[in-house]
């Protein structure tokens, strides 16, 4: 029996009529509505023509989790009397409860993706709800750019709403070509807000990392909640180990408490969703409690103020979801649940001043996650490029570069771009590409079952508590009854079954590619050719994993440490790592990794690298899920990588000629080079000069004057005198370098290379000009006393440093290449007594006062009044009396 009583209850059911009529009129909308309104409940089954006089519909509803699409299901169900199954079902990866009956379908949005792919007319669907589109996620911005195309070209009947839990929808309505806006009123009470900072700062989180006094206030300030008001409290946490410490610190509370996030059992989150019954609750969940779910009896909300989001960084190959700060529109969602049911209040565990700081939205996950996954449905699609998908936010154009540069490692796209049979079938086990290729390839070296008990380890990681050991972690799962091992299990059973349904590997025993995808924590970067990989042997050296020949696909005889090493090496083969010290580790990748004290991993000599992060400011990765590996297994997997060739560089000093194997970044094999290649040795001697500076080459005071003198010429003078600056001469080693810098073989040779003589062939011979440079930047200049003085070219003007006495008789200052110079006026003694750039201003202003300082000092030196009319000396009185 339908609960018209409860459906009527349902804010949402005013904007109803307007959103059919936008249906009827452009088939397309966006509707906001409140949390709490009956967006996700209501909506689908008016549209379906489940509560009303309308046309039967079949409507699919796309739901950004699974959590969210059971509830949203079992709801809609309960207010037509029924149960999941009947007029309203569900499919989430690994569940499908449907029947015959079943016209509105909630789904996972990562669901309608696969359904798309393989149906691209969804024949026999009228109506596609995307709720939830303002969180942004990566499969809700790819299922609609895809509906989009869908409706263009081959569906314009089929009906699609973009259902939105805030008023930001301007964007979402411009994706939809102008798409009216409905917007629905809820029914929400007043909420509190209460400031509640630490009493002391904490460190700020990084990476998966939040401050334990965090979290030790977080519990504090629920329980301070629990004694200052009434009603059920929803705690907003970052992630699943937060919230169990935080469950931690909370025993003994007078209330149940209750944990809510994606890997919580099946019952446990219905008895949450069921509401209370009498006994009152604490709820701590991830943000899948901000919009998805509605949490009955919470009048109360504790915010940690912290979030989950994907990053990926490329420069050191890691990716990863990492703890920050929550947003303001976040916070406003969060909030807003405690005023659902009635008034309440939000403990917000920051200060006041921090709010307005804070990003007004989450960031789009398609500008910073790992867009393999993506990158492989834009493929399979048609659109390699993902050019012409209809997307908020175009994805960046380096992340979509690495991930193709994946995808063509692992052979699920052609050197065009276009999608293979094998990427075709990657994209349909629901896995991210990365993880496929270990299964596929995995399944012919071991078998489809002991393949995808790996493959289920590394798609959902394990808890914390199973520790770092990968195969320890597997025997765990294997004989565990908590939630994970169960789903665990279930994943199992799926991922063998669609294996063994289509046949394991290629087809034809060998493993196209061993490159690199990404996975959530996992890697980036290039990786192996298609058509080679974990069935075929990659060359001298390697060879199959322990226990079994390469291409066994049995597995039999193989320990689970073996097995699991080779299918994690294959998932990651950047990630293989090898020892380099006790807990430290050198990825083929080129990053460092460390273990931490406690492992009992720190001793292996060769590890497979499943799951790392990079804390901040630290220089390695932290290894937190891998495991142990010997060499052929490690050559196995990253046997493209491997390379054997002659390395002849710059190093320590001096030019370093080797002949070196090596897989990636990590070397095998080196014996020193006795005949290098001249033209690498050469390449290593630039090298050496960018990098340690000109000064290797032989510069004495001549030589480095001529440069000087070369360098005042291009600047005053330009053309045709040369650039002499570091950068030019690198630039074009060979115009004046050789034939000194190819004979040379190491850093002493160029030290013997006299850097005047190699400048002096860059002068303008050619033109004649050459032979000015004498009269145009001369290196010394005759005074009046008959000295010839140096002139010094370092600085904006040149700078003659000359006794006073010199200049006697010298009306103007001189000048080179039409430059007056810089006059160093010195005493008799040599120093410094005044500098003028103006001889004339000088012997008439000037000279008086030096003059009185000067004579009393040196007496025996003339001083006239007139220095105009007497003759210039480098002596004394007596002297020129004398002469």
């Amino acid at each position: 029996m339908i609960r018209t009583e409860a459906l009527d209850r349902l804010p949402v059911r005013t904007a109803v009529p307007a959103l059919e009529r936008a249906l009827d009129d452009r088939g397309v909308a966006v509707l906001c509505a409140p949390p709490g309104t009956g967006k996700t409940t209501l909506v689908p089954l008016v549209l379906a023509g489940l509560t009303g006089d309308g046309p039967v519909r079949r409507v699919v509803v796309a739901e950004p989790r699974r959590i969210a699409a059971r509830a949203a299901a079992r709801r809609m169900a309960w207010l037509l009397g029924e149960r999941p199954g009947g007029r309203v079902g569900f499919t989430v990866r690994g569940e499908r409860v449907v029947g015959p009956d079943t016209v509105v379908e909630v789904v996972t949005t990562g669901v309608l993706l696969q359904r798309l792919q393989r149906d691209q007319e969804l024949a026999g669907v009228d109506v596609v709800i995307i709720d939830e589109c303002h969180e942004r996620h990566l499969d809700a911005d790819t299922v609609a750019a895809f509906l989009l195309d869908v409706r263009e070209a081959i569906r314009p009947d089929l009906r699609l709403v973009a259902a939105s839990a805030t008023t930001d929808a301007e964007g979402w309505a411009r994706l939809l070509g102008d798409a009216p806006v409905v917007e629905a009123e809820g029914v929400s009470y007043p909420v509190e807000v209460v400031w509640a900072p630490p009493a002391r700062p904490v460190k700020p989180p990084h990476g998966m990392r939040v401050d334990p006094a965090l979290l030790t206030h977080v519990a504090a300030t629920v329980r301070r909640a629990l004694g200052e008001r009434e009603g059920d409290v929803l705690c907003f946490l970052p992630g699943v180990g937060e919230i169990a410490r935080v469950a931690g610190q909370l025993a003994g509370v007078d209330a149940e408490v209750l944990q809510v996030h994606g890997r919580a059992p099946a019952a446990v989150q219905d008895a949450v969703l069921a509401g209370s019954s009498g006994v009152r609750r604490v709820v701590l969940a991830t943000s899948v409690a901000e919009s998805s779910l509605t949490v009955p009896g919470v009048r109360v909300v504790v915010d940690s103020g912290l979030a989950r989001e994907p990053r990926t960084d490329h420069a050191r190959g890691l990716s990863a979801l990492t703890t920050v700060r929550a947003s303001q529109a976040a916070g406003r969602q969060r909030a807003g649940r405690a005023g659902r049911e009635a008034a309440g209040a939000v403990y917000r565990c920051w200060e006041q001043a921090e709010d307005g700081r804070l990003a007004r939205f989450p960031a789009p996950e398609v500008k910073v996650a790992d867009l393999a996954a993506f990158a492989l449905q834009a493929a399979c699609w048609g659109d390699p490029e993902a050019s012409s998908l209809a997307l908020l936010d175009p994805p960046p154009a380096g992340a979509m570069a690495a991930a193709r540069e994946v995808l063509g490692a692992i052979g699920a796209v052609d050197a065009a771009g276009r999608v293979t049979d094998r990427g075709v079938r990657m994209s349909r086990l629901g896995l991210h590409p990365r993880l496929a290729r270990a299964l596929l390839d995995g399944a012919a070296e071991v078998g489809a079952r002991r393949a995808a008990e790996v493959v289920a380890l590394l798609s959902e990681e394990p808890p914390r508590e199973y520790g770092d050991d990968l195969a320890a972690a597997l025997r765990t799962a294997r004989r565990g009854q908590d939630g994970y091992a169960g789903r665990w299990k279930q994943e199992v059973r799926r991922l063998s079954a669609q294996v063994d349904g289509a046949g394991s590997g290629t087809g034809t025993g060998k493993s196209p590619g061993t490159g690199s995808g990404a996975a959530p924590g996992t890697s980036t970067g290039a990786g192996a050719a298609p058509g080679t990989g974990a069935g075929s042997r990659s060359g001298s050296g390697s060879g199959a994993a322990p226990g079994t020949s390469a291409g066994s696909g049995s597995g039999e005889g193989r320990s689970d440490d073996a097995v699991v090493g080779l299918v994690a090496a294959l998932a990651f083969p950047e990630r293989v790592a090898r020892a380099r010290g006790e807990g430290a580790f050198l990825m083929v990748s080129g990053t460092g990794a460390e273990l931490v004290d406690s492992s009992r991993l720190r001793s292996a000599p060769w590890l497979a690298v499943a799951v790392a992060d990079r804390p901040a400011h630290a220089a390695s990765a932290r290894v937190r899920l891998a495991a142990v590996i010997d060499e052929g297994t490690a050559l196995l997997a990253a046997g493209q990588l491997r390379v054997r060739g002659e390395e002849v560089r710059w190093a320590d000093g001096d030019v370093v000629a080797r002949s070196v194997a090596r897989v990636g970044a990590v070397e095998l094999a080196v014996r020193p080079l006795k005949q290098p290649d001249p033209e690498l040795v050469r390449g290593a001697l630039l090298e050496g000069l960018e990098r340690e500076g000109l000064g290797l080459l032989r510069w004495g005071r001549d030589s480095e004057q001529l440069r000087l003198r070369l360098a005042f010429l291009h600047r005053v003078v330009g053309a045709p005198w040369p650039d002499v600056s570091d950068g030019a001469l690198l630039a074009d080693p060979g115009a004046w370098l050789e034939p000194e810098l190819s004979r040379a073989r190491r850093r002493a040779d160029l030290g013997r290379i006299d850097a005047g003589q190699a400048l002096r062939r860059l002068l303008p011979w050619a033109t004649g000009e050459a032979v000015r440079l004498d009269e145009l930047a001369p290196e010394r200049i005759e005074v009046p006393s008959g000295s010839r003085i140096r002139i010094e070219y370092g600085g904006e003007q040149p700078v003659l440093a000359v006794k006073l006495q010199e200049l006697f008789g010298l009306a103007e200052t001189p000048r080179v290449a039409g430059v007056p110079v810089l006059v160093h006026l010195l005493s008799p003694a040599g120093r410094p007594a005044a500098v003028t750039a103006d001889l004339a201003s000088f012997w008439q202003d000037g000279y008086k006062a030096v003059r009185a300082e000067l004579r009393g000092r040196y007496p025996k030196h003339p001083w006239p009044e007139d220095p105009a009319t007497v003759q210039a000396t480098r002596y004394t009185s007596a002297r020129l009396k004398r002469s």
